[in-house]
């Protein structure tokens, strides 16, 4: 059952820094200072789906690797606290300064040089999440080999 959550969450978390990402994106390529005030203050609402999707990633991820050992539970391990810290320390706080500004209609240099970084550890927690999500298929469907196998004997 943990793994199910912690697979559930996962997706979530996944999903939710994808659509922030390509609706940052195509808001900024294609929409008007109305669309991305309203794109920036829709993700401030979204966090409240995210960071608990986070939170318990994080602690079934922990939970159910505490024991596992091997190069892919090693990986999804040195992976997370990136993960965590690139959430914590620039998406959250960055969702929250654009949120501001674009309300403001302020669309100024500090606007996109946060948004440049906030893309940019965006992009890096979707490919680290991406991965893990891949190492954690690829355990479980080991797992599941390892299971039909001692069921045949």
């Amino acid at each position: 059952m943990k793994t199910k959550f912690h697979a559930a969450a996962g997706t979530i978390a996944f999903v939710c820094v994808l659509s922030f990402w390509t609706s940052s994106v195509l808001v900024e390529i294609f929409g008007s200072p109305a669309a991305v005030a309203m794109v920036k203050q829709t993700i401030v609402y979204a966090l409240i789906l995210m960071i608990p999707a986070m939170a318990v990633v994080g602690a079934t991820g922990m939970s159910l690797g505490a024991k596992r050992r091997g190069a892919l539970i090693e990986a999804k391990k040195k992976r997370m606290p990136i993960i965590a810290g690139a959430g914590l320390l620039v998406l959250v706080p960055a969702a929250f300064y654009l949120n501001s500004k674009a309300s403001q209609g302020a669309f100024d240099t500090m606007f996109y040089l946060v948004q440049g970084l906030e893309l940019a550890a965006g992009a890096m927690n979707l490919t680290l999440l991406g991965r893990n999500m891949r190492d954690g298929l690829k355990m479980t469907a080991k797992r599941r080999q390892m299971n039909a196998h001692s069921a045949q004997k």
